[in-house]
């Protein structure tokens, strides 16, 4: 496990605890994978974790003296999910019941339009569009009936883990359950739910009853809002989170990220120049399955308290002079730029870059792609022109979701 190489930026106590989080103290100590480490004392000596770590020996590495799984399902009082990484990475996940929902709401809440709509609404019914590995509850190799991808208020609509492949029976099939359900917001993966726009769209079909939409499970690019935003004629907001680490950061109306600190106690480590970091997340809510500095594998920046999602780590290209560059950096060229609906930017070994895109209603003219191309050989430091190409589809990882920007090696 690695140190980290920034120090806390909240006071804390004289043994180097932040000074919110002392109260949680005497409960860690009581999770056997961090009794050895919580002995030492100082919070920001404690090793990060990775899923590695929740991996090995779960769930004893989490279960406190006396506690057993089973007892604990046969009881109904916890529940165990599983993240949506490559199958071999896949993580179990304890939480009590009822925990994902309370601390999603908290998280919702900071967003004052949302609120007014849960306010509004206290049976607020969504519709969700998404790989169906991520839901935890729709499997992609059978068809299974509306009544059993219904669970509470949600309803899980997707079935298809590519969504380049569906048909127009699907998606009309897709979209008028969504009719007939009745949303008061669509919660997306961004790639699907822009493939399911643009089949509205060709139909003509509005769903009034939507107030807004969440983007979630992989990185909003600037085209996937655009479209959603123009189909759907509703805000459209980013949702940071994951499984295990639970709801982390919301949009608000001013188009600022704002984190919930009920949930969670936040960490960038390894900041560069710019202050572009690794996202670390110590969870303050999952009593069960507490994760103390859990490296999220994102880079984040933070303003005041405004923080600006990066990407994921191992998805960040390299300039020519070696420096970092996001796909958040990669993504800023494309506003402005019409006619592309979702892309990959692939760097090969030798620092050349190869874009593929797949082309919006009305495709991309000469003009944007040459201005594209331009900013982002500019940005990359490049000598050789940025090869792009038209392309019908492009395939997701083993979890269904997709990579805007990916390195040949990773």
């Amino acid at each position: 496990m690695l140190a980290p190489t920034e120090t806390i930026s909240e006071s804390g106590t004289a043994d180097g605890r932040p000074a919110r989080l002392a109260k949680f103290y005497p409960r860690w100590r009581e999770v056997p994978l961090y009794r050895e480490a919580l002995a030492a004392g100082d919070f920001s000596r404690l090793p990060l974790i990775t899923k590695r770590e929740i991996r090995e020996n779960f769930p004893n590495n989490f279960l406190r003296a006396g506690q057993k799984l089973d007892v604990l399902l046969a009881e109904n009082s916890v529940e165990l999910e599983h993240t949506s990484g490559t199958l071999d990475e896949r993580t179990a996940v304890l939480f009590a019941r009822g925990w994902w929902n309370a601390q999603e709401e908290r998280v919702l809440r900071l967003n004052s339009f949302i609120a007014s709509v849960l306010d509004a609404h206290p049976n607020v019914r969504r519709a969700t569009i998404v790989p169906p590995i991520c839901n935890g509850v729709v499997c992609f190799s059978n068809f299974m009936a509306r009544s059993e991808r219904t669970l509470g208020t949600t309803l899980f609509v997707n079935q298809a883990r590519i969504p380049f492949l569906l048909t127009d029976d699907e998606l009309a099939r897709m979209a008028e359950e969504v009719s007939e359900w009745a949303p008061q917001f669509l919660d997306l993966d961004p790639v699907h739910g822009v493939w399911f726009a643009r089949f509205c769209e060709r139909r003509g079909l509005r769903f009034p009853s939507v107030k807004f939409i969440l983007c979630s499970y992989e990185f909003v690019s600037v085209v996937h809002r655009k479209i959603l935003a123009r189909v759907f004629g509703v805000p459209v907001f980013n949702l940071y989170g994951s499984t295990e680490a639970g709801h982390l950061l919301i949009e608000n109306e001013f188009s600022e990220m704002r984190g919930c600190e009920e949930n969670a106690f936040y960490e960038i480590i390894n900041a560069d120049e710019n202050g572009i970091g690794e996202l670390v997340v110590t969870t303050l809510t999952n009593e069960i399955m507490p994760l103390l500095r859990y490296r999220a594998g994102d880079l984040m920046q933070r303003d005041g308290e405004n923080y600006l999602v990066h990407g994921r780590v191992r998805d960040a290209l390299r300039r020519s002079d070696g420096q970092r560059v996001t796909t958040l950096e990669v993504d800023r060229c494309f506003d402005g730029v019409s006619g592309i609906a979702h892309y990959q930017l692939r760097q090969s070994e030798n620092g050349a870059c190869d874009l593929q895109f797949i082309s919006d209603a009305v495709p991309a003219d000469a003009g944007d792609l040459n201005r594209l191309t331009a900013r982002l050989t500019s940005l990359l430091g490049l000598k050789n022109e940025i090869r792009a190409a038209a392309v019908e589809k492009l395939p997701p990882q083993t979890s269904g979701k997709f990579r805007l920007t990916c390195r040949a090696e990773t």
